[in-house]
Formats: structure tokens, C-alpha cells, sequence
């Protein structure tokens, strides 16, 4: 009996694609940590629920937080 496999998490996946793709590990820990500042600043919704209104939102808030 096989137990059915879950799919890999988000963050997995997108830790999948970049390692495909050769990027630096550098680059993969950036892009990982600014995907999941993105998921928890929108209070862990996922990605594919949000838009550009949400992408700006949250670009806006580090903006300002930078100022």
C-alpha cells in the first residue's frame, strides 16, 4: 500500500525551480525570504489568491518603512 505524496510546500517549490535554474544560493535565500515576507505580511494567504493591488501594498509598506 502506497500512501499518497503531498506536494512539495510553496516555498519548496520555488527552492526547486531556482536550484533548477543554477542560481546562486545567495540568490535563492533572498528570493525565498521576500516571498515569505509577502505571504505573511498578507497574513499567510497564498500567493496565487492576491494581485498587483496586494504587490503594491506591500511594496508601498517597506517603502515607507524605508523613508
Amino acid at each position: 500500500m502506497t500512501l499518497p505524496t503531498k506536494p512539495p510546500k510553496l516555498l519548496d517549490q520555488l527552492r526547486n525551480v531556482l536550484r533548477t535554474k543554477h542560481y546562486s544560493y545567495r540568490t535563492e535565500q533572498a528570493y525565498v525570504d521576500w516571498c515569505r515576507r509577502y505571504i505573511l505580511f498578507h497574513n499567510k494567504r497564498h500567493p496565487r489568491e492576491m494581485g498587483a493591488r496586494q504587490i503594491e501594498s506591500f511594496l508601498t509598506h517597506f517603502e515607507v518603512a524605508q523613508a
